[in-house]
């Protein structure tokens, strides 16, 4: 496999906004089976593990704590004046003792930020590490409840590999990418060298042997295409897009991309819900080819009543959504009405706003984030407020406390 060095050039002021947050030198922990870096040939289900139960249960996972059950995996990006990278951790959700960490170098190429004078590139990199008040998202809505799938689809099941999209010195052309746990600052694998690429949305593929993307070709047509990681990475259309607006999910096996907002299976991979411009409803059937959300997909979709985001699955038939109150509900995924008791964070005067990031694999907590309105950090450099919540309201809610959550963390799977 041809491996591309780039850097040598200190990253740009841009990143001096975190630095002073987040200065913490990472540590390279080698797991049980450091190997597990590169994607292992699948094996039968006895051998490994199951996938996670969202969609996507065809895929068999190598043993280690990030594909254990009963483990909450969190990602933040790290920054200092010559240095980004993203913490994945595995924590324990009952002591939330940290279980294993792995990093991921942020080739010095890698659009994790948009600024002055080069192409704005749509990234769920971006979303973690490159949103802030003087560097918005690209995308429409930067929601917590939105960026939480963005950001898991950067990773494969096992969270080995990490998908990027990297600028070519001329700041126009960008091409996608990945690289692996534990590697170095300059080792990374970029897929393709051809000038005049427009490729973004970089995600990776869930068994870590393929990045998927969005590109205009060269006739301007929009489309969704992928690269092997392995061999000469040659293009694959795998299906039209609407350009570069809206983020990509990729699940299933075979896999099949989806083009749109808060895209989450239901566990038994029948449906998932979504949004998108102009699409009516919240909850569609899983698409049986890679695509955006279309008319045709809205007239057999549910609208989940008073739902204005998506936290997550509850069960096959239940979802649970942040209502116009600010508040939690469970719906029918098949009626859209709600059901059950509605699920308050904090007092109804309390000037803080909860965003809700992941439920729990049995259905019974999720995790939300509280924080001052338009401001998802909380506290500028600071320990972000989170707290486990119970998705039929009843108890109190639980703050999560460990020392290596900042206000920038995205809490992004409970198995």
């Amino acid at each position: 496999m041809s491996r591309q060095a780039r850097g040598g050039t200190l990253l740009r002021a841009t990143l001096t906004g975190k630095a002073a947050a987040l200065v913490a030198v990472l540590t390279i922990l080698c797991v049980q089976g450091c190997d597990s870096s590169r994607p292992q040939e699948e094996e039968a289900p006895e051998a490994g593990r199951s996938a996670p139960y969202r969609g996507n249960s065809g895929y068999s996972l190598p043993d280690s704590s990030f594909t254990r059950d009963g483990t909450v995996v969190t990602a933040t990006c790290s920054m200092g004046a010559r240095y980004a990278g993203v913490n994945v951790q595995a924590w324990d959700p009952e002591r939330w003792e940290l279980r294993e960490t792995r990093n991921f170098f942020i080739p010095v190429d890698t659009a994790f930020t948009n600024y002055e004078d080069v192409k704005k590139v749509n990234s769920p990199l971006v979303d973690l590490c490159g949103v802030s008040s003087e560097s918005p998202s690209p995308y429409a809505v930067d929601d917590l409840e939105y960026v939480t799938p963005r950001v898991r689809a950067l990773f494969d099941l096992a969270y080995t590999r990490m998908a990027v999209v990297l600028r070519d010195p001329d700041g126009r052309t960008t091409h996608a990418g990945f690289v692996e746990s534990g590697g170095n600052a300059d080792d990374f694998v970029r897929l393709s060298d051809e000038r005049g690429d427009d490729e973004q949305n970089a995600v990776m593929a869930p068994d870590g042997r393929g990045v998927w993307f969005t590109y205009i070709t060269a006739n301007g047509e929009r489309r969704i295409g992928s690269r092997s990681t392995e061999g000469d990475h040659r293009l694959s259309d795998e299906g039209p897009a609407t350009g570069h607006d809206l983020p990509l999910t990729v699940t299933g096996k075979p896999a099949h991309a989806v083009q749109a907002n808060m895209v989450r299976l239901a566990p038994d991979g029948r449906r998932l819900t979504a949004t998108a411009p102009k699409i009516y409803g919240h909850v569609f059937r899983t698409l049986d080819s890679s695509g955006p959300l279309t008319a045709a997909s809205g007239r057999s979709a549910t609208l989940l009543s008073g739902c204005i985001s998506i936290v997550g699955w509850v069960g096959d038939e239940r979802v649970l959504c942040r209502t116009q109150s600010g508040n939690f509900r469970t719906m029918d995924a098949r009626s859209g009405r709600a059901e059950g008791a509605t699920v308050a964070v904090v007092r109804e005067d309390d000037r803080r706003i909860v965003e809700g990031m992941v439920v729990s694999a049995d259905g019974e907590k999720f995790i939300a984030s509280v924080h001052l309105p338009n401001d998802r950090s909380g506290q500028p450099a600071g320990q972000g407020d989170f707290r486990v919540v119970s998705t039929s309201g009843e108890g109190a809610a639980i703050p999560v406390s460990a020392e290596s959550l900042t206000s920038d963390t995205v809490f992004l799977e409970w198995r």
